[in-house]
């Protein structure tokens, strides 16, 4: 890096996992004045034993710590818990009380990392923020290279724009949930760990005498942690009980084949906890209907589609570039393949091959090769 830069302050999301810590490690080994920030997330009271204890903060928190320790750097511990109900915990809890299937850790990095954390980092000083996302960023070139200058009229003050790649190992890539990011946000941000390995992070936090560099990688939703979905929504979603039926057809409703506790906890493609007995199985939740609290299932074939419709995009860059119909690749889940898929400017959205379970609520994210284009959110499947 420029020697310029070498001084310059970045404050870094510590989570208290390896991917966090070794990110702080790059930066302070590369001569960064570096500053490390603990989240307090939100911590739900809930009331059934089964979900209770799932986000255990305090003990990441003391492992950023310990790793703030050892690499010399300062620690700070910021409080967005209330942040964390209004902005992401409401918004999950909504959406699924709407019958669609939110991505919170979405919702989490536009709200939270890339919104609350920068602009609070950007006001004590900092000139970057960081983060352990396995993602790349790059340099395109100045505004001047682009025939439309006028992609947003506040990049007018920006000297240079970036683009977004996804991480150097495929298995850990998480472009996928940083599809809100703009090119305000994007000239803050540093990305250390993008171009290494799962493995190479796992042997970097060892040689730098990290705590954290055998704790196992943190699951489920970005602010609570791993739990009974279905069980943790009774707390919100009161339950009301009504009918799985048979996938509806034109002319019926589809046969009754079980019972369930409300129609807002089940997702499309969901298989488990369907408890149904008729001996035809397996089925799978293929559509719901939240006015009349019926959950349809059918056969795997039923969940293919070769179209959908997203809206409210949000571009990483190019955005008065982008030419209708647009032909990318695409993800619709974060732990699916990319598609080759064409995008119309009217948010429809055409599959080459029938793809699986596309389901409302959740984002659709459009790739040209390494660089991720930006995403949307699908409302109809």
């Amino acid at each position: 890096m420029k020697s310029q830069e070498q001084k310059k302050k970045v404050y870094v999301a510590m989570s208290g996992g390896v991917d966090s810590s070794v990110a702080a490690a790059l930066l302070k080994k590369e001569g960064f004045n570096v500053v490390g920030v603990f989240f307090k997330p939100w911590q739900p009271s809930l009331s059934d034993t089964r979900c209770q204890k799932v986000c255990d903060w305090e003990k990441d928190r003391q492992d950023a710590l310990a790793v703030a320790s050892v690499l010399g750097i300062p620690f700070k511990t910021w409080d967005f818990s209330k942040e964390y109900k209004n902005k992401v915990g409401n918004y999950m809890i909504e959406t699924y009380r709407q019958g669609l299937t939110p991505n919170p850790d979405v919702m989490c990095n536009k709200e939270i990392k890339f919104g609350l954390f920068l602009k609070k980092a950007l006001a004590e000083g900092a000139d970057y923020i960081a983060t352990g996302h396995y993602v790349r960023k790059a340099r395109i070139g100045s505004l001047s290279s682009y025939k439309v200058i006028k992609l947003n009229p506040k990049l007018d003050e920006l000297d240079e724009l970036y683009k977004l790649l996804t991480g150097v190992d495929k298995n850990k890539d998480q472009s996928y949930f940083l599809w809100t990011l703009t090119q305000e946000q994007l000239k803050y941000c540093l990305f250390p760990i993008g171009d290494y390995t799962k493995p190479d992070v796992r042997k970097l936090a060892k040689k730098f005498k990290l705590p954290t560099h055998n704790k196992k990688d943190s699951q489920g939703v970005c602010f609570i942690g791993q739990l009974d979905m279905a069980e943790f929504l009774k707390n919100y979603i009161k339950p009301k009980t009504g009918e799985i039926r048979l996938m509806s057809t034109s002319d019926t409703d589809g046969k009754i084949v079980g019972r369930h506790e409300g129609a807002a906890y089940y997702t499309m493609g969901q298989r488990h906890g369907l408890n149904i007995t008729d001996g035809h199985g397996p089925y799978f939740v293929v559509s719901k209907d939240i006015k009349k609290n019926i959950v349809y299932v059918g056969k795997e074939k039923d969940l293919e589609t070769r179209k959908t419709k997203t809206t409210g995009f949000s571009w990483i860059n190019r955005r008065g570039l982008l030419k209708f119909p647009l032909e990318v690749e695409v993800k619709v889940r974060y732990r699916t393949k990319k598609q080759k898929a064409v995008l119309y400017k009217n948010g429809e959205l055409k599959f080459k091959n029938p793809v699986r379970a596309v389901t409302s609520g959740q984002s659709a994210v459009f790739y040209k090769g390494e660089e991720m284009l930006g995403g949307g959110v699908i409302v109809t499947h």
